[in-house]
């Protein structure tokens, strides 16, 4: 499983969505984690909640860096963003305080190893229904 970790210095889930400077992304299986990139963007919010004029779009760029993520930890995250998430196959997630990054990896581990609550055995079947077709796709 593919999860984006917001965060504004590497170390930590301390970001929210929009005021994200990095999202750190790792594959997440039940024993192990791999870091697999950090994308970055200059272009953020000031977390105070106030949107930008009508054409300035900060949204979507951040939804298509995040495609093949199926989870996405942050502190907070405005309807219209999620609902780009959702709608990409990304499920967000808000966490209530900061967090190390590996108590977000190790959390989610758990999750995976024990039983899943039902939205993340939704998110699991609909990854390995994708990557099902991807493969068949190939043939």
């Amino acid at each position: 499983m593919r999860v984006a970790i917001a965060t504004q210095d590497m170390k930590s889930l301390n970001a929210h969505f929009g005021s994200a400077k990095c999202f750190a992304v790792y594959d997440v299986r039940p024993d192990d984690w791999n870091f697999v990139e950090a994308v970055a963007f200059e272009d953020v919010s000031d977390e105070s909640g106030k949107h930008r004029s009508e054409g300035d779009d900060r949204i979507t760029p951040k939804v298509e860096a995040l495609k093949g993520c199926h989870l996405l930890f942050c502190l907070a995250i405005g309807g219209p963003s999620a609902a780009k998430l959702v709608s990409a196959r990304i499920h967000p997630i808000k966490v209530p305080q900061p967090q190390s990054i590996e108590d977000v990896l190790t959390r989610t581990q758990t999750m995976l190893r024990t039983a899943p609550p039902p939205w993340l055995r939704r998110v699991l079947m609909e990854a390995g229904a994708a990557k099902r077709q991807s493969f068949e796709d190939e043939d």
